[in-house]
């Protein structure tokens, strides 16, 4: 463990490097825009994310040490193929959990923080939430333990897995031939940052889109549409701390404006948008509505 968090930290600052010439190729060689304030923002919240992870594994991953003592199996036993079992196993619970987070506003409250660069550069990787560890978000994780896995390794599994992500973050990236639909490519993540109605709630794979293919997810990037990054209402804010909360406040409001125990539910972990008429702004919602206004008289 002690090699692999060196080895992390050396991957940190190859992180934060390539990040910094990917910016300085951009602007300088291309002459692209480049907004150099949203990449800084993205930084410190890199930052302050680093404080949140003194936050012990017992509360980010409820259960899991009771879950481990009581083990069903003894993955070490198998040798290599406990590798391959840990693979494929995180890389299901991930997607659940990515999926999660976008279709239950309880932890699209933190994951959000992660879509809200409205430019797609390799910055954009390591913008992350400051309260996945005290909101439960890593509770789907934990059933890994009764697997046999240790908390610390399924947690080190899943920073490796959020290591490969970073290099699809970028626009610049073409598509992959044959790789596209099996990996989870920069193209295919394209489409998961999408803020178009086309493309809202696709690719929630980690280093594959397997789970995305068999639980129809998957959506691969259209010449037709180019893809809008950030939110469905962007956030144009360089201040770290409006960036880290700015989903909590919408929050608090509509849950001090529920009338009944259904509606606290619905605000609290129904998809981002909801709302108790009917007429919010669900992924469902607005494609609705984008179908309605393609069909009308006036859209021919």
């Amino acid at each position: 463990m002690d090699r692999l968090g060196a080895l992390l930290k050396i991957f940190g600052i190859v992180m934060l490097s390539s990040a910094l010439l990917e910016a300085l190729v951009l602007r300088f060689v291309f002459k692209r825009r480049y907004d150099w304030r949203s990449s800084l923002a993205s930084f410190v919240t890199l930052l302050g994310r680093g404080f949140s992870d003194f936050v012990p594994l017992a509360i980010a991953m409820p259960g899991a040490y009771w879950l481990y003592q009581h083990r069903l199996f003894e993955p070490e036993k198998l040798g290599a193929w406990s590798f391959v079992i840990l693979f494929f196993g995180l890389e299901f619970v991930y997607y659940g959990w990515h999926r999660i987070s976008h279709r239950s506003r309880w932890f699209w409250t933190h994951h959000a923080v992660h879509h809200s660069p409205n430019d797609f550069n390799l910055s954009a990787a390591y913008r992350l939430g400051w309260t996945s560890r005290i909101m439960g978000t890593y509770v789907i994780f934990s059933p890994l333990a009764a697997l046999g896995f240790e908390p610390k390794v399924i947690f080190t599994a899943y920073s490796l897995n959020l290591a490969y992500q970073f290099w699809i973050h970028a626009d610049w990236i073409p598509r992959l031939g044959p790789l596209e639909g099996i990996l989870n490519t920069p193209s295919a993540h394209r489409v998961h940052h999408g803020a178009n109605v086309e493309y809202l709630d696709a690719n929630f794979g980690g280093v594959l889109v397997v789970f995305d293919r068999l639980f129809g997810t998957y959506r691969p990037e259209r010449d037709d549409v180019p893809v809008r990054f950030g939110l469905v209402k962007p956030l144009h804010s360089y201040n770290p701390l409006r960036i880290a909360f700015h989903q909590f406040g919408p929050l608090f409001r509509d849950l001090a404006s529920a009338r009944s125990v259904r509606e606290v539910i619905g605000y609290l972990f129904g998809p981002p948008g909801w709302r108790p008429d009917g007429r919010g702004e669900t992924t469902e919602e607005l494609r609705r509505r984008a179908a309605l206004a393609s069909a009308s008289p006036a859209s021919e």
